[in-house]
């Protein structure tokens, strides 16, 4: 277990600071989806990454459970206004799994899609360098279905929509390609500290 990257800030002192503009802080962990929650089966999981339509490795639970583990602790940021801070994640950071993959930077952005048919798009550069990983356990405990377990993306620094529950691949695309909340008029990036919640913000 690693915590290199990814490093959170501490809880102690005056918290002002760590929350975004229009935010509010939350101490519950509020559940929002698009659809319904998909039942995954941990014998059904697969993980894939692909570079364009082409597959270019497959774990399934056990391969990818196999793989190095790192612990954070970050803020979050939902666009419907909560923010929670000091969550513990634990998981497979995007550089690990690109590594195992044998991949560098096949293209600038990637696509992630999850079993529920949702997608978000998220430049790679907001991916590497600690910033993102699939994560397996929040607080200690596997993710619950209801936020996203077996597995979901975890990409702190941006709105949480980016962080797609459920995750089953990531996609690498030529270009910078709209996902589901994108096409329906969220912000194409996503930046908290921003504001970066609609089209045109």
């Amino acid at each position: 277990m690693v915590t290199r990257g990814f490093t959170g800030r501490g809880s102690s002192g005056d918290q002002s600071g760590r929350i975004p503009p229009g935010q509010h802080l939350v101490e519950n962990f509020p559940v929002l989806t698009a659809g319904p929650t998909p039942n995954v089966e941990l014998a059904d999981w697969k993980f894939t990454v692909k570079v364009g339509p082409k597959p270019v490795k497959v774990w399934n639970w056990s391969e990818f459970n196999a793989l190095p583990k790192t612990k954070v602790t970050k803020d979050i940021h939902c666009v419907t206004s909560w923010s929670k801070l000091d969550t513990i994640w634990e998981g497979v950071l995007i550089e690990d799994i690109l590594a195992d993959a044998g991949l560098d930077r096949p293209t600038d952005f990637v696509l992630a899609h999850s079993y529920d048919d949702y997608s978000t798009n998220v430049p790679l550069a907001d991916l590497l360098s600690g910033k993102a990983m699939v994560a397996l356990k929040f607080a200690g405990q596997p993710i619950t279905r209801d936020h996203g377990g077996p597995a979901r993306l975890l990409v702190p620094h941006l709105y949480f929509w980016k962080s797609a529950k459920w995750v089953k691949a990531l996609q690498f695309t030529t270009r910078d390609e709209a996902g589901f909340w994108e096409l329906r008029g969220y912000h194409i990036y996503g930046d908290p500290w921003r504001e970066q919640r609609y089209t045109d913000d």
